[in-house]
């Protein structure tokens, strides 16, 4: 039935040892080098990506500070142009305000003046004016 030969079992030990050392020297020694470095490297990238994550924060960090500066700059900016908009405004304002009292102290004057012409020539009228009533009063 079953010949067993010890020569044939020996040979086939052999070389099943020759084998696992073969086997273990040429595909699991660098199979499990190349797996170590993987973790390593994989171990290295987190850690460069958490670096890189607190410096992201810190460069958020500083353009929120810069853009905060710069609103506050420019709210600086906005609210003096304003108010030397309304400076300049006011000025304006006072200097035709001066100008049109000069042009109405101009007008009450020349008022004035042509109030007393119109009296003197009233006055210089006024013998005419008392006979032509005197004339019409006797007609009466």
């Amino acid at each position: 039935m079953l010949d067993i030969h010890l020569s044939l079992m020996l040979l086939v030990a052999v070389i099943f040892l020759v084998l696992l050392m073969l086997l273990n020297k040429w595909l699991y020694q660098p199979l499990l080098t190349f797996m170590d470095e993987r973790d390593k490297s994989i171990r290295k990238d987190l850690e460069n990506v958490s670096s890189n994550s607190a410096e992201i924060d810190e460069f958020k960090a500083k353009t929120e500070a810069v853009i905060t500066q710069a609103k506050s700059e420019a709210a600086a900016m906005r609210a003096k142009t304003i108010e030397d908009s309304k400076l300049l405004a006011m000025s304006k304002i006072e200097a035709k305000k001066e100008e049109l009292e000069q042009v109405y102290q101009g007008f009450l004057d020349e008022l004035k003046k042509e109030e007393e012409q119109l009296k003197s020539e009233l006055l210089s009228q006024m013998p005419l004016f008392k006979e032509s009533l005197k004339a019409k009063f006797s007609q009466i």
